[in-house]
């Protein structure tokens, strides 16, 4: 659903700028489709299922042959997922909040070799170059969450209720209860308080 949302705003507000070469639904589509289609910008979904956008831009890193400029499309704004994907070799970060105007500004300004972030973004990347974020130590915390537990993680601990949750992510409130469970198992913590100041502490909101 929201792939076809892209695309039709796309079409509508990038007439002439942007053509729509392909799409994917995980890691081997998506690897397979940008082989074939070889498309100057690809719009990467950071936690596209079978590995996420990192291991998309891994597998074509190694394919002969040059590689297109990768922008990352994502519902996520936490830091390690922004410094982790520009580490994987994205050019920008956009959230899924973009309009559509502005997703063909940014993907025309990656055409050409520009690095597109906003504001609250390119502030990660400059404190992890400046050493003020330890990435590799939330990286270490969030390893027992699956992706899609990180997503409903975050939304929750920003405020979100489960019905809001299952709304943004395309998902039953049956589906986020049984996530939000076994977030608070693995995390071993007891109520969404203690989540919002675990996510908190670690910069994840």
């Amino acid at each position: 659903m929201f792939r076809r949302g892209v695309t039709a705003e796309l079409a509508g507000t990038g007439a002439g700028v942007v053509e729509v070469a392909g799409e994917a639904e995980d890691v081997d589509s998506a690897v397979a489709a940008i082989t074939q289609a070889r498309p100057d910008v690809v719009l990467l979904d950071v936690h596209l299922p079978g590995g996420g956008g990192a291991e998309v831009m891994r597998r074509l890193g190694a394919t002969p042959g040059e590689a297109p400029r990768f922008l990352a499309l994502s519902v996520s704004d936490a830091a390690e997922d922004v410094i982790g994907t520009i580490r994987g070799g994205a050019r920008g970060y956009v959230t899924k909040t973009i309009t559509g105007p502005e997703l063909v500004d940014a993907i025309t300004r990656v055409a050409e070799g520009d690095a597109v972030f906003s504001p609250r973004l390119a502030g990660f990347v400059l404190d992890a170059f400046a050493g003020s974020i330890e990435v590799a130590e939330v990286d270490e915390d969030l390893d027992r969450l699956t992706e899609r537990e990180r997503e409903v993680m975050r939304l929750i601990a920003r405020g979100y209720s489960y019905k809001e949750v299952a709304k943004e992510l395309f998902i039953s409130i049956k589906t986020v209860e049984t996530h939000m469970s076994s977030v608070l198992r693995k995390l071993q913590l007891s109520s969404r308080h203690e989540l919002t100041r675990w996510a908190n502490d670690r910069r994840l909101l």
